[in-house]
């Protein structure tokens, strides 16, 4: 079988993950560092990635935006440590799905806008950690993938769910049962990344430019969109529609909600407050 980057070999110090959170004011940045294991998700990474997801969740509002990405430049994640599921049972393994699962309910159940941060490969687990985010940003070198059934499996991160939601469903179809990787540029053709950057330093400046120009909105009404969003992707259009009214109505209970109008009708810039 061709060995790749899904096969990437587990770190030598799988005791102590590298999930770290660097602030910015109001900006989270959550870089995956396992640059030797091209940043693999391995259990304790995983681990580690939900619990520093739950933390981010704990401080509310004083989070404002937050970009994911992994380090070393050669992957964003490769896909999971492979050797950790290899004597796995049936019962083990919807375990490890199911860890995989909530650490992308985690990323999705934030109130601020998140941003995948893709330089090199998001292959795997690393592609389902990326649609998990609110959108995608990447590189041109960047190259995507579900090659699971490579190994006879199949996405157990959510992959079947979310990828059909960001291409279409043919499109998923077959990027799963062919494992076929994507590049950049096709990636950006399909509709899975939004925008492509000549390197890692313009993708980053991109993406704080865009949650900079979120930041100058009201806090409370793009938590509520996110909400709408996540939650009616799926739903049949009465059900779905029914979400957006209650949010819209949750709206108006809202201080920056008043703020805004009122600076509408001043005709003055609005002074949000988070509220």
């Amino acid at each position: 079988m061709r060995r790749g980057p899904m096969m990437a070999e587990p770190s030598t110090n799988e005791n102590a993950p590298d999930v770290r959170v660097e602030r910015d004011g109001g900006l989270a940045i959550v870089t995956i560092d396992r640059p030797k294991a091209l940043n693999a998700l391995s259990p304790d990474v995983l681990s580690a990635l939900l619990g520093a997801v739950e933390s981010l969740a704990a401080e509310g509002s004083a989070v404002r935006g937050v970009l994911v990405t992994g380090a070393g430049g050669r992957a964003f994640v490769a896909g999971a440590d492979i050797r950790s599921m290899a004597g796995l049972t049936p019962e083990q393994g919807e375990e490890a799905s199911r860890l995989g699962h909530r650490v992308a309910a985690a990323i999705e159940g934030l109130s601020a806008p998140v941003i995948a941060c893709v330089d090199g490969f998001a292959l795997g687990g690393g592609l389902e950690l990326a649609l998990a985010c609110d959108f995608i940003y990447a590189t041109d070198a960047s190259t995507f993938g579900q090659p699971e059934v490579h190994l006879g499996l199949i996405p157990g991160f959510g992959g079947t769910v979310r990828l059909p939601r960001a291409v279409g469903l043919a499109r998923a179809k077959e990027l799963i049962y062919t494992g076929r990787r994507i590049d950049a540029a096709e990636a950006v053709a399909i509709g899975l990344v939004v925008r492509s950057f000549p390197d890692r330093e313009s993708l980053f400046a991109g993406a704080r430019a865009t949650l900079a120009d979120v930041g100058a909105n009201a806090a409370p009404a793009v938590a509520l969109a996110k909400r709408v969003l996540v939650d009616a992707a799926g739903r049949r259009t009465e059900s779905a529609t029914e979400l957006e009214i209650a949010a819209f109505g949750d709206a108006f209970r809202t201080n920056d909600m008043r703020e805004g109008v009122a600076a509408f009708i001043d005709k003055r810039d609005p002074v949000f407050t988070g509220v």
